[in-house]
């Protein structure tokens, strides 16, 4: 069901395209188009987040599931006295992965090339010292690849404090199903949401209830989801993000990851359930994570003051916010539950309204009888 070669060709169209958080203009484009391309209507907010809807038998409540196109990135903090630059990151990630980063400047005058350097650099100078340099963001620089000297010559090309600067991603499509490049978080969560809004499209599946597609711009500096649900009608939320594949988690390499909790606290226990259920029903391999040091769109929306019930599935991600690798069956089994999901049965009727009496609220047996289904 699921179009594997769909699905790579946008992941690799998302990651050519640069995203830092703030500078998402480009990347909302590409992922309009393709909606376009796939026969999915769309509306943008005023900053760009985008919310396509895939028309379901019933109007009210809606399904919602989310990705961020925005990524990691850096700015400029100052300029120096020998022409190079000093740069802070845009989001959380550590100065070991910008070392030796090739990166865009985006200028007034133009965008210039450049290398994110230790302030140590060269064995031949440093010596030993190059190994001992401290791991901090002051102790990296930008070296432009320009004939710059000193702060006049930075600003003669136009380069000011508060330029973004694009990462390039180094990405690598192996022939045995590894994907290796920088910012799969989320840009292969995204891939995956378009590949199941595609494949629901392309078999013109009846939904029961409308599927809004919530693309939004800032989630790596917090906001997420936050700025895109309007209208107090969604019922249920599922956010989609990476599931960090390292020593003391349990998250899948090859399948699907369903987080139980992540720094934010608990997801819903029904939706989570459900999410589970489904892939056992479709036989989509899967495995259930905890996540301390994580959140995701689900934690903004609720955040914001919205009331519903909220889910956290993940692609397989080895060296988050890094050097990041998935691989294609990780994608695959994402898509194909997240495609699951669209097309089942809604959780409660009761989610209709936004209250209600006790009567249709569902049993505790529900949640603590360990024989009843989950």
């Amino acid at each position: 069901m699921i179009d594997k070669e769909f699905l790579l060709r946008t992941l690799a169209r998302l990651l050519e395209t640069p995203s830092p958080s703030g500078m998402t203009d480009a990347v909302v484009r590409v992922v309009c188009q393709i909606l376009e391309e796939i026969g999915v209507e769309f509306k943008l907010t005023r900053r760009g987040a985008i919310r396509g809807v895939l028309p379901g038998a019933a109007y009210t409540p809606k399904r919602a599931i989310a990705a961020h196109l925005d990524t990691l990135g850096a700015m400029v903090k100052s300029l120096k006295p020998n022409g190079r630059i000093e740069i802070v990151p845009i989001g959380f990630w550590s100065s070991r992965f910008a070392e030796g980063a090739r990166v865009t400047v985006y200028g007034d005058n133009g965008n210039y090339r450049g290398t994110v350097l230790p302030l140590k650099a060269s064995g031949h100078t440093f010596n030993k010292e190059i190994d001992t340099l401290p791991v901090e963001w002051s102790k990296v620089e930008l070296r432009l690849d320009e004939h710059v000297a000193s702060v006049a010559d930075l600003m003669r090309l136009g380069v000011r404090v508060g330029d973004t600067i694009a990462v390039d991603p180094g990405t690598e499509f192996g022939p045995n199903g590894f994907v290796t490049s920088r910012y799969l978080d989320d840009k292969a969560g995204v891939a995956s949401l378009l590949a199941a809004a595609e494949a629901v499209r392309r078999r013109g599946a009846e939904l029961p209830l409308d599927v809004l597609l919530l693309f939004t711009i800032s989630e790596e500096v917090g906001v997420g989801a936050s700025h895109v649900l309007h209208g107090g009608d969604v019922a249920e939320m599922i956010s989609v993000d990476n599931a960090t594949n390292a020593p003391g988690q349990n998250s899948s390499e090859r399948g699907v990851t369903i987080a139980m909790m992540d720094s934010a606290g608990p997801f819903d226990w029904h939706l989570t359930r459900h999410l589970l259920a489904l892939c056992r029903e479709q036989g989509i391999e899967h495995s259930r994570d905890v996540y301390r040091f994580y959140r995701s769109d689900a934690a903004s929306a609720l955040e914001a003051g919205n009331d519903i019930r909220t889910a956290l599935v993940c692609f397989a991600c080895d060296a988050s916010h890094g050097w990041e690798r998935t691989h294609e069956d990780s994608l695959v089994a994402l898509a194909r539950l997240l495609a699951a999901q669209m097309m089942s049965a809604p959780l409660f009727q009761r989610d209709r309204a936004a209250l209600g009496p006790l009567d249709d609220f569902p049993p505790a047996e529900v949640q603590t009888t360990p024989d009843l289904p989950r």
